[in-house]
């Protein structure tokens, strides 16, 4: 079943009732008996390694985003490792990326020998725009790398037309991006290459892993040799097999695969995704409500472009809130709720200082001025109330 034909997402079912913790925390993994049950059955079956169920995964969760293919590997960021050795970057180009994203974004980019060059971002979605890309642009510019922050999408409409009319290719970090929409589309259907993180932090997870989807066949099948070492023929493939088959090494590849006890959880996981966006976009739009007479306090919300799964709920601090970012974290933590500071801006981390960059005012803006609040699946109402009641008194409200 296509993302275009996918029926509504279910209503999300009621978190079972629990005692408000003395900790809220930022987030917490939505995992039970069934993850636990698919994970014993995987240790029980004798194939741990990568095998049937990753195959299974890789389909699943291809089909689930409208993409012909997915490779399944050990994190976003190998995931995007190998999307850039895809497009057969090196030594002397330039790769466009946000600074504001986590710092494997810009990473990734180095692996391949290539060089960030960091773009702003804007202030409304905190995603790359065809203006912010293009002030950066040059003769040496090879590929744009996109985010899709926070689960918040970016317009990769405007961007793939873009970057269409300048003749170099678009890669979509959607590491944030299971389960938010473009035009009613899934994130990443129609993506040259589209890398996704399966980490605690998002949406769904395997614990750790990653997925690259694509609709090239050839591509997908260069990056299933390269999670393994570049064998020609996987290990699963020489264990089914009744008589003996000699691998041969193509190229220099990777040790990038997931298991099969990652993704026999990834599939229960996926089962559950139309119910943890649908409950986490209720809860944001529950926090949205209680915060909109509080000055001082912009919160994230969806683009006129799409919808997100808020698999992060942040707000930005204006001039009219009385605190810095960094003493309201400490009120909150104070109070028992743990909440984190906003998107990094890579091009300040020490691993990037002597890089340079072109100014960046509206990064700079949004990782100084915003923090993440605490949202996952099983928050009630109790739990959001005390968060609110830390930034209404924090406001003077």
């Amino acid at each position: 079943m296509s993302a275009e034909t996918s029926p509504a997402p279910a209503a999300a079912p009621a978190p079972a009732p629990a005692a408000a913790p003395a900790r809220i925390p930022v987030m917490i993994p939505w995992l039970g008996e069934e993850e636990a049950r698919a994970a014993a059955d995987a240790v029980l079956s004798g194939w741990v390694a990568q095998g049937p169920r990753v195959a299974a995964f890789e389909r699943a969760f291809a089909e689930r985003v409208g993409a012909e293919h997915g490779i399944a590997v050990s994190s976003c960021t190998t995931a995007l490792h190998l999307a850039l050795i895809a497009l057969d970057l090196g030594p002397g180009d330039e790769v466009i990326v946000p600074s504001l994203s986590f710092i494997a974004t810009a990473n990734a980019v180095r692996y391949v020998g290539a060089h960030p060059v960091f773009a702003d971002v804007e202030e409304a979605t905190g995603n790359l725009t065809p203006e912010t890309v293009d002030r950066v642009r040059t003769a040496r510019t090879k590929a744009v790398l996109a985010v899709h922050q926070g689960g918040v999408p970016a317009d990769v409409h405007a961007l793939r037309e873009a970057c269409a009319d300048w003749g170099v290719p678009l890669v979509e970090d959607a590491a944030c991006g299971i389960g938010a929409t473009v035009g009613g589309k899934s994130v990443g259907q129609g993506a040259l290459l589209a890398a996704w993180s399966f980490h605690p932090r998002k949406v769904i997870t395997t614990g750790e892993g990653g997925m690259v989807t694509t609709d090239d066949a050839e591509w997908a099948e260069r990056l299933r040799r390269l999670r393994e070492h570049g064998m020609n023929v996987s290990a699963a493939q020489r264990h089914a097999s009744s008589k003996p088959i000699a691998e041969a090494y193509l190229e220099v590849g990777y040790n990038y695969r997931m298991t099969d006890i990652q993704a026999a959880v990834g599939l229960v996981q996926l089962g559950k995704l139309d119910a943890i966006v649908a409950r986490r976009r209720e809860l944001a739009a529950r926090y949205e409500r209680l915060l909109a007479d509080v000055p001082g306090l912009r919160p994230v919300r969806d683009p006129g472009h799409g919808e997100g799964n808020f698999q992060s709920y942040w707000v930005l601090l204006t001039e009219d809130y009385p605190v810095g970012r960094d003493e309201l974290l400490a009120v909150l933590a104070e109070a028992g709720i743990s909440a984190r500071r906003g998107i990094m801006a890579s091009h300040l981390e020490p691993a990037y200082a002597g890089h340079g960059a072109a100014p960046l005012p509206v990064t700079e803006r949004i990782s100084r001025d915003s923090l993440i609040l605490p949202l996952f699946h099983t928050m009630e109402q109790d739990h959001q109330d005390r968060v609110v009641a830390v930034l209404r008194a924090r406001a003077g409200g």
